[in-house]
């Protein structure tokens, strides 16, 4: 594939959350988004590829699709895979792993298709086939056919490069700005998380107010192939990050917790992102938290769910001083709240109309729920 070549483009996300990656993609200009299991597709060329790397926040990682062929066994595999053109999207000079996967097909066995695969690409380029290399091409095994991509993002997309510091159970920052899209989030209101843990919710809130990019401090897999051009990447660089240049630093997310370690693990995070200006964190409990001086927002939390039956009765106190707290003094907010189990988001009691998944979640299947404003306390 060169420059001037269209081909698919393959955007990962939690199943579930299809439609909120798409309205992003669509919000960002990538032309006619296409939902499919698992993902949203675009056709375009490698400067997409670039741009959706550095722009894109809720996608974990971005695939280029190489060939797709329908194939029954293994010996037509071989010969359907050394037709492939491979010194057109991999580098001679560059090692290469190869990851494959199998589902409904009567090729089965994911050893024997990254096997086949990774034969073709030693052949074609003599190159090393290497279980740690950088590059990774990745075959898919679905209904007889076999999809191969190259993964141009390398480590997942939510690896901003900036977090250092995690809670227990983080939130991943893609699925995090996918969650505050679904509530409506544009970053033209303010944002308060009182559960703030590492400050997921708050960074990416302030990087969204202040339209930065979530790639901007890393680099990607996209650079070892050979149709990367480093001075136009560059100009795709330049021309996002003109974009945030004349926003205003003004605080606009706010976060608090009750633990002192999680407030300076928060702010650490924050400094190192870039966004101290647009931040603030404090230590506060939830039955203590205020609401900042600006006009309502929106209130996300992602408070702890509980495994344990013995852990229910803390949750049900917990959520419920929550919804106490945001109907005493956060009228006129929105309120959005992660949760696994819709009996504690009903033990706030609050007003919660819409709710978005089921998505995963560290191995768990959460949901949004999500209130209109909230009426004033009389």
């Amino acid at each position: 594939m060169t420059q001037a070549d269209t081909f698919e483009i393959f955007l990962a996300v939690a199943p579930g959350l299809e439609a909120v990656l798409r309205e992003e993609l669509v919000e960002k200009g990538f032309r006619k988004p296409k939902c499919v299991a698992g993902g949203v597709t675009i056709r375009g060329v490698w400067r997409d590829v670039w741009r959706a790397n550095l722009e894109i926040r809720g996608a974990s990682r971005i695939l280029a699709r190489i060939a797709s062929f329908r194939v029954v066994h293994l010996a037509q595999l071989d010969k359907l895979a050394r037709e492939v053109d491979w010194a057109r999207v991999l580098r001679a000079d560059r090692p290469v792993r190869v990851e494959a996967s199998c589902k409904g097909s009567k090729i089965y066995h994911s050893g024997a298709v990254s096997e086949r695969v990774g034969k073709a690409i030693a052949g074609a380029l003599d190159v090393p086939v290497e279980e740690d290399a950088p590059v990774c091409v990745r075959a898919r095994m679905e209904d007889n056919v076999c999809t191969l991509s190259v993964d141009t993002s390398g480590e997942l997309l939510h690896r901003r490069g900036f977090k250092a510091e995690v809670n227990k159970a983080p939130m991943r920052e893609s699925l995090a700005s996918l969650f505050l899209r679904a509530a409506g989030f544009d970053g033209k209101q303010a944002l308060v998380d009182p559960m703030c843990g590492s400050g997921t919710f708050v960074i990416e809130a302030a990087e969204i107010a202040g339209a930065l990019m979530p790639g901007r401090g890393r680099t990607f897999a996209f650079e070892d192939l050979p149709s990367f051009d480093d001075a136009a990447w560059q100009s795709v660089r330049q021309a996002s990050m003109r974009r945030a240049g004349e926003l205003s630093e003004a605080c606009s997310a706010f976060g608090s917790d009750r633990d002192p370690g999680a407030v300076r693990m928060s702010r650490a995070n924050a400094e190192r992102a870039g966004v101290t200006g647009r931040t603030d964190f404090r230590q506060a409990d939830i039955r203590e938290v205020e609401p900042p001086d600006t006009p309502p927002g929106l209130v996300i939390v992602n408070p702890p769910y509980g495994t344990r039956i013995s852990n229910k009765k803390a949750l049900y106190d917990l959520y419920g001083a929550f919804g106490d707290r945001m109907r005493a003094r956060f009228g006129g907010w929105r309120v959005a709240l992660v949760t696994t189990d819709a009996a504690l988001a009903r033990a706030t009691r609050l007003p919660f109309e819409t709710s978005t998944g089921p998505v995963d979640h560290g191995g768990l299947k959460v949901r949004l729920h999500v209130t209109p404003a909230l009426p004033s306390a009389s």
